[in-house]
């Protein structure tokens, strides 16, 4: 079922998404939505889809122009071969307890994450690249290996659809042993709320750019974990440890946010210093942000 030019906003407006049973069709389309969205916006001409050539340059072999290309356009090019036109990229998703959490009105964050993972995975496969994924929490909980078959898509999905948020965790840990695990760089992508030791995670995500991999960080969180909108008496609970403190939120409002502020700003400013791509993604925001954010990463790569 192809998107409507007219009806492409609402494919990527996370309340009509959530609605849908299938993730295949929640990926689907969001992906098709955001072509749409893309090729209607003022990007306009953006590329998503992707060359297969290179111009010349000196010291390339004579035998690797592609003369028929040179016949149309009178200019030199080398036609890539399968290792140099794959990308190899490796999804990773936060399935933590703190992934459960939600506010009214909003997917948790690991449902919109899972979805937001789903729809990258279609993209991917649809541009011919291996994509992999890795479920994570107190320690590695299923690792897919990248692959670049469309049926692998079904495998993906069968997995994102199971995940749940459980067990407490241990982002620093995990990560650092993804990291050991790829053999061959690519792009790294983690999806998580990022709520651990932040010196920890900010070391774990260093390591995948010491192995020379390109790396997004997409950070989810909740509009309410950052406006700490709650009402005149509250009861928290530690969705980890299941520690539990009564307060009343508007004496604490200002010191958490700017607890937050500061948290937040950390990542971002320590992922630019290591030339790491961040994007803050609140669980209320279209999944087209996300998307076109992986696109201008995947167009720098070529």
């Amino acid at each position: 079922m192809a998107v409507e030019t007219q009806d492409y906003r609402k494919y990527l407006n996370p309340s009509v998404i959530s609605k849908l049973n299938s993730l295949e069709l929640r990926a689907r389309l969001v992906v098709e939505g955001f072509m749409v969205g893309l090729h209607r916006s003022p990007y306009h001409g953006f590329s998503v889809e992707f060359s297969e050539h290179r111009p010349y340059m000196q010291g390339d072999d004579l035998k690797d122009i592609d003369w028929k290309v040179y016949g149309k356009t009178e200019k030199f090019f080398i036609k890539q071969y399968e290792e140099e036109t794959n990308l190899k990229s490796y999804i990773l998703l936060d399935t933590s307890r703190s992934m459960s959490y939600f506010s009214e009105g909003n997917l948790s964050k690991l449902e919109y994450a899972s979805t937001l993972v789903a729809g990258l995975s279609y993209l991917m496969l649809r541009q011919q690249d291996a994509v992999g994924l890795s479920l994570y929490s107190e320690k590695i909980d299923r690792y897919l290996p990248p692959k670049a078959s469309k049926i692998y898509l079904r495998e993906i999905l069968k997995n994102l659809s199971e995940a749940k948020a459980s067990n407490k965790t241990n982002t620093a840990s995990s990560l650092h042993s993804i990291a050991e695990k790829i053999k061959r760089r690519g792009l790294v992508i983690i999806v998580s709320d990022l709520f651990d030791d932040i010196n920890s995670v900010l070391s774990a995500l260093k390591h995948f750019r010491y192995k020379k991999n390109e790396v997004i960080v997409f950070q989810v969180l909740d509009p309410r974990e950052r406006n700490f909108a709650f009402g005149s008496d509250a009861i928290f609970k530690d969705m980890e440890t299941e520690d539990e403190i009564t307060t009343q939120p508007y004496q604490i409002q200002k010191a958490y946010k700017e607890a937050m502020i500061e948290f937040v700003s950390r990542i971002k400013t320590e992922c630019l210093n290591s030339n790491i791509d961040y994007n803050l993604i609140e669980t209320s925001m279209p999944f087209d942000k996300a998307l076109f954010s992986y696109i201008q990463k995947r167009a720098k790569l070529f």
